[in-house]
């Protein structure tokens, strides 16, 4: 990998959560173990149908007594309706932070060193009046930032850490094998284990119960994941998402995201 770059994750939706309840309301609605959240360690996590299929996935972590989930751009709203419908007695208050703060992302040769952070997924730390933080599913991804835009490339150019494309990103993304919400998952279809989930710390099966949580322990402890996704490599021009992967004429996956000659597939695990 090359020096550090960045890229503005311009996709990308803030939801803030404060208030004396805001961990507990969340330990409760979501896979991740919300209790590791702190100022120093964020995580990831997914929202889940009562049936245990995907709806969202989001970064979660803790800045000013408050928490920030960075979210898919295109569905927030949805997932700001969600919570919102959820909230009942709790004390908290969910606020719409997209117009305000912004996500980017750092990768490469020891990223975590050019934003001044221990090295160590979901590890975390004050940066440009935000927060930024190791991508908990795995460090070789870099780090993330959420904090106001123009903060943050004047912090990001005193580092000496230059701009990349969106191209760069996705090629490491994909390589390493990790989702990138609905584009890789089908919403209200996939299932958390499919995904990495659990070799990505997106999900506890230590902590109480959450929404979806019954299917995604029986699914673990039965056995029950048939297919998973995987990175795989193309030869000529990507097939479209949703292309049907075929051996033979039996049916055994389906294209996901790709970028240049790589991408993410989820295939049946008897046929590989």
């Amino acid at each position: 990998m090359n020096d550090p770059a960045f890229i503005h994750l311009s996709d990308r939706g803030i939801i803030r959560i404060a208030g004396p309840d805001a961990h507990e309301f969340l330990q409760g609605l979501v896979s991740g173990d919300v209790a590791k959240v702190a100022p120093n360690h964020g995580i990831w996590s997914a929202f889940l149908s009562a049936q245990g299929k995907y709806l969202f996935d989001f970064f979660v972590v803790e800045i000013n007594d408050a928490i920030l989930l960075d979210c898919e751009g295109g569905r927030y709203k949805e997932l700001f309706k969600k919570l919102s419908m959820y909230k009942l007695k709790a004390d908290v208050e969910i606020s719409d932070e997209t117009d305000n703060l912004s996500v980017f992302a750092v990768f490469g040769n020891d990223a975590a060193g050019a934003l001044g952070i221990s090295d160590g997924a979901g590890a975390a730390a004050p940066f440009a009046a935000g927060i930024g933080f190791i991508d908990p599913r795995l460090e070789q991804m870099g780090g993330r930032i959420i904090a106001e835009k123009k903060l943050a490339e004047d912090a990001l150019a005193d580092a000496n850490i230059k701009k990349t494309d969106i191209g760069s990103y996705d090629h490491l993304r994909i390589s390493l094998g990790l989702p990138d919400g609905s584009r890789d998952m089908t919403v209200d279809r996939a299932l958390l284990l499919e995904n990495g989930f659990e070799e990505l710390g997106g999900v506890s099966f230590e902590k109480g119960c959450y929404i979806g949580q019954e299917v995604t322990a029986r699914t673990k402890y039965r056995g029950l994941v048939k297919k998973r996704l995987f990175p795989v490599s193309i030869d000529g021009p990507a097939p479209e998402p949703g292309t049907i992967i075929t051996s033979g004429e039996r049916e055994v996956g389906e294209m996901k995201s790709s970028e240049a000659h790589i991408g993410l597939a989820l295939i049946r695990v008897e046929n590989i």
